[in-house]
């Protein structure tokens, strides 16, 4: 509902109405005499008018028929809503809104409750038997001018100028919103009897219509005919639900059949109506008791000239809709306002015609002969009697200070028609509020200033000085119990009452009835609801007059006069009703009994010693108005300071919703506009890509004929290509039998010539061959001898290190069994080292040095290690250049056939100081072994840790050095493996010294723990 309803670039009519007619329709039967016009008698006519001296008509301004039609709901220009039973000619006041109502609607599911849409923007639903609030329904920002509600009584549709929307009955509960732009505004939204149907008309003449189940837009009327184009302001439909009528700013009327969705009927009334204001389909019940309808199906009450109105036709007629008032003459206008000018005169422009200088008791006798001051002067006696300063500077500063924060939403709760009246109001409260922080918490405030802000609107000066000294003088300790009511002077009015009628006040008390009730509402009104504008005028005309107690002692009187009315009251409704409106007493007899109470009051229940006299404002500077308790009043400001920065960041917060809203709808209507944009340009596309394809087509025809023209040329020229190849396929089959010819003579030439040259070669090689074997001959004779000798110097070698090697082992032996020899002598010594050791745990000094010398050990452990690696990193990397070498020395090895004695000595050489070396290595062992078992396990650890370094370099180096002398061919292999079995000796002995030296230095720190 809410997306298919947004319409672009439609414009409204106008919102004004002229003169016009109200036209009634019956169920259509007959279409031959819809332009007959017709009188008829009217059925009911109502007229509600106040009880007061001078009665005054009060206007109805929305009126509802129940579903029966017998009865009817009306609601005036003050709030009140009757019920009018057509049936039993009688009618029950059941509500008081204190607010217009802008529409109404009776025909809901339960029979008693109805709807009410008020000036606030609000909804509430009422009972007219309980007269109790059912709900209230908020959510509308502008006033709501129909309600419509569904045949089963279910949902209820609200519509305001800007949205619609739709209300679940059962539950109160808004159930979904129909949103507008702000240039297309609602006329009506209502459901169609009999069906599920929601229509929705706009101001754009556009309808549509949608399901109430889905909100699904199910078909939208035509726009109507230029002919008879008229903006559409009011609308009607039959009970069926099958035909529309529409009308608006024209003489004419359209009617439309909602099942073929077309307008197939315009009425043109007579040329005196220019608009039509209101229609209406009649019931049955509406035909005078007749079950065939009259011949006219149409009824025109026309709208006759203003001149020929009198005043008995200044009645209203009361229909099932909206109630219509006509128009009065000019002529009476103007009549009852010369009349008003003659009654009330023009005090407010006679404020400032005067000067000072009066006498106040010849002003109190004036007065008790008159009984009022004349209403020529009674401005400017007040302004005498109060002795206004006239402080435009004080007061120029005090409106100088803006609207106050308390009053800035004052329409909400006091909705003035009157803008001006309202203005002022605003000003005048925010000047008491500036001047003293009471009056921003007072509630009763605008009560209380409003009948003077009324008074005296054309000028504001004098009205909050007046307003000011009323306070300061007549509402003595008014706020010393704020915010609750002034105890202390209800007391004083209970204390008179009890003394002058205490039948009244034993009545009060029996039916629970406070000075809240019967005092309280007439001080903070200052009497503005009880009395008419003179009765108002002329009672303060005393109070100005007299002692400020005589306000209260008005009080009094006014419930001694009202004595016999509050006797006959027993509930506490009417005792409050009773204090908040007008009622028939004689204002003059009020003033009369004040004076009586004044005179016959004793002193110590007479207000006037409890309340100071009269004090007028000061001059240049208004006093300062401190007589309330002020802690409260802060905690109120901080208060209403908090909720004004929440309201102030909820309006931020609300705003940038807006803007983003409107940025939404915005953005939504560039898509569109430029989805439509791409919808053109894709048909625009289209139409270029059929003109192409015709193009193309028409080219492909154009190729196809120069094709065919391309192919003939072509068959020709191939004719001729193949007659110029036949001619020159023979031309060279020609040459190439000559060339033919001339090739097999040549390699006959070339064939003889190979052949002799083959037997040549051929006994080359035969000489070739006998060299060749008499040469291998005498090699293998030369190496069958070279072999024998190397062989028997092998054998020989072989020998000489066989032994050689049985000797190292039986001297490694030795090594090994004199180390564990020694190990185990080590050992038992530490034990016993040990065993002291534990005997002396006590001394406390050598723990500390063993324990210090551990560290050292360990640290020196360390280095040795890094050494050990350094050594082992120095003996691969040499290794690996032996190696290199050795693969140089055998790629040199038949080179150096030569020098084969030369090797041989030098390598007995390096076999000797290879001997010497090893013997020598072997000899120190066994010395460092003997030198272990005699020192102190501190020289065992230097020992074995020292024996690494300097026996691995030595032998490794000396064996390597002597390794790189051995270049025979015939015994590498031999020797390689000879040499690697030592060097893996070697290392399995280092490893064994290594692990023996770890554990000798790992077991004293095991036993010292």
């Amino acid at each position: 509902m809410r997306g298919r309803a947004r319409r672009d670039g439609d414009t409204t009519g106008g919102k004004q109405w002229l003169p016009g007619a109200t036209v009634i329709l019956q169920p259509m039967a007959r279409l031959n005499a819809l332009r007959r016009v017709y009188a008829f008698r009217i059925i009911v006519n109502i007229i509600h008018t106040t009880s007061d001296y001078l009665p005054k008509v009060l206007r109805f301004l929305n009126v509802a028929f129940d579903s029966s039609g017998d009865c009817l709901i009306a609601g005036d220009h003050q709030g009140n809503i009757y019920v009018f039973d057509l049936s039993g000619n009688r009618f029950n006041l059941v509500q008081r809104t204190a607010q217009a109502c802008t529409a109404l609607a009776f025909n809901l599911r339960r029979k008693s409750e109805f709807l009410v849409a008020l000036a606030d923007y609000s909804i509430k639903c009422f009972d007219t038997v309980t007269k109790e609030l059912i709900s209230w329904m908020r959510g509308h920002e502008s006033s709501v001018f129909s309600i419509s509600v569904h045949a089963s009584g279910r949902y209820a549709i609200t519509t305001s100028s800007d949205t619609a929307q739709l209300w679940d009955l059962d539950t109160f509960q808004r159930k979904r919103k129909l949103n507008i732009l702000q240039s297309v505004g609602i006329q009506k939204v209502f459901f169609l009897p009999l069906s599920n149907t929601i229509l929705s008309c706009f101001k754009d003449n556009s309808i549509f219509a949608w399901e109430c189940d889905t909100l699904f837009c199910k078909y939208q009327l035509p726009p109507p005919p230029e002919s008879s184009s008229i903006l559409y302001k009011v609308f009607a439909v039959t009970r069926d639900g099958r035909i529309l009528a529409a009308g608006g700013k024209s003489n004419h009327l359209h009617l439309w059949c909602l099942e073929a969705k077309q307008l197939f009927r315009i009425i043109q009334m007579p040329t005196k109506v220019r608009a039509i204001r209101y229609l209406e389909f009649l019931p049955d019940s509406f035909d005078a008791g007749s079950n065939q309808p009259p011949p006219p199906l149409v009824k025109v009450i026309e709208d006759l000239p203003k001149s020929k109105l009198t005043s008995g036709d200044l009645k209203m007629k009361v229909t099932s809709g909206r109630v219509q008032r006509p128009a009065k003459s000019r002529e009476n206008q103007i009549q009852t306002r010369i009349l008003k000018q003659d009654l009330t005169g023009h005090f407010e422009n006679k404020e400032n015609e005067l000067s000072d200088g009066l006498n106040k008791k010849r002003l109190q006798i004036l007065l008790k002969g008159y009984g009022e001051y004349p209403t020529k002067y009674r401005m400017f006696i007040w302004r005498s009697l109060l002795q206004l300063p006239e402080n435009h500077t004080a007061f120029s500063s005090l409106i100088d200070k803006g609207i106050h924060v308390a009053f800035l939403n004052l329409q909400k709760k006091y909705p003035i028609k009157s803008r001006k009246l309202l203005r002022v109001l605003q000003r005048t409260l925010s000047a008491l509020a500036h001047w003293s922080a009471i009056f921003s918490d007072t509630p009763y405030l605008p009560l209380l200033a409003f009948p003077f802000v009324k008074l005296f609107q054309n000028n504001q000066l004098i009205c909050f000085e007046v307003v000011a000294t009323l306070i300061i003088n007549w509402c003595q300790h008014w706020f010393e119990y704020f915010p609750n009511p002034p105890i202390n002077i209800l007391s004083m009015i209970e204390n008179v009452l009890a003394f002058h009628d205490k039948e009244l006040l034993q009545h009060f008390r029996e039916h629970d009835i406070t000075s809240q009730v019967y005092a309280w509402p007439l001080l903070e009104t200052v009497f503005s609801e009880v009395l008419t504008r003179e009765e108002w005028l002329k009672l303060f005309d005393n109070v100005f007059s007299n002692h400020p107690s005589f306000l209260l002692l008005t009080v009094v009187a006014y419930n001694i006069c009202s004595r016999a009315p509050l006797l006959n009251c027993s509930l506490k409704d009417d005792f409050e009703y009773f204090f908040h409106h007008r009622n028939n007493l004689d204002i003059s007899a009020v003033i009369r009994e004040a004076y009586h109470l004044m005179d016959t009051t004793p002193a110590d229940i007479h207000p006037d010693n409890m309340l100071d006299v009269f004090v007028a404002l000061t001059q240049g500077q208004y006093p300062v108005f401190n007589q309330y308790p002020k802690f409260i009043v802060d905690y109120q400001t901080q208060e209403r300071e908090r909720i004004r920065n929440d309201e102030l960041d909820y309006l931020r917060e609300r705003q940038t919703v807006e803007n983003m809203q409107a940025e939404v709808d915005q953005q939504r209507v560039e898509d569109e506009a430029w989805y439509q944009k791409q919808e053109l340009l894709r048909k625009a596309e289209e139409t270029r890509r059929e003109m192409l394809l015709q193009e193309e087509e028409k080219m492909i025809q154009q190729r196809q004929r120069l094709a065919a023209v391309k192919r003939e040329l072509k068959a020709k020229e191939m004719h001729l290509q193949e007659a110029a190849r036949r001619r020159f396929l023979k031309l060279q089959q020609d040459q190439r039998e000559m060339e033919l010819r001339r090739l097999e003579d040549e390699i006959e030439r070339k064939v003889h010539m190979r052949d002799q040259e083959m037997a040549t070669a051929v006994k080359d090689l035969e000489m070739r061959h006998l060299e060749l074997e008499s040469q291998k001959r005498l090699y293998e004779k030369n190496l069958t001898r070279n072999q024998e000798t190397a062989a028997k110097e092998m054998r020989e070698d072989a020998d000489a290190y066989r032994r050689k090697v049985n000797l190292e082992e039986h001297t490694f032996h030795r090594l090994i069994e004199t180390d564990q020899t020694q190990n185990q002598k080590t050992q038992k010594l530490i034990e016993e080292n040990l065993a002291k050791a534990e005997q002396a745990c006590l001394n406390t000094d050598w723990r500390i040095q063993a324990l210090h010398k551990q560290r050292c050990d360990d640290l020196q452990r360390n280095e040795r290690y890094e050494e050990m690696a350094k050594l082992l990193r120095k003996n691969r990397r040499k290794e690996i250049e032996v190696l290199n070498a050795m693969m140089e020395k055998e790629a040199k090895k038949w080179e150096e056939a030569e020098e084969k004695d030369f090797r041989l000595k030098s390598e007995k050489k390096a076999s000797a100081l290879s001997d010497a070396s090893r013997q020598w290595f072997l000899e120190k062992e066994i010395n460092d072994a003997l030198e272990h078992t005699e020192g102190p396990r501190s020289q065992y650890e230097q020992v074995a840790s020292s024996c690494l370094p300097r026996t691995s370099p030595g032998s490794d180096v000396s064996e390597v050095d002597a390794s790189t002398w051995i270049s025979l061919n015939q015994r590498k292999i031999q020797w390689d493996t000879m040499e690697q079995d030592l060097l893996e000796r070697v290392r399995n002995l280092r490893q064994r010294l290594t692990t023996q030296a770890r554990h000798s230095c790992q077991t004293p720190h095991l036993l010292a723990i």
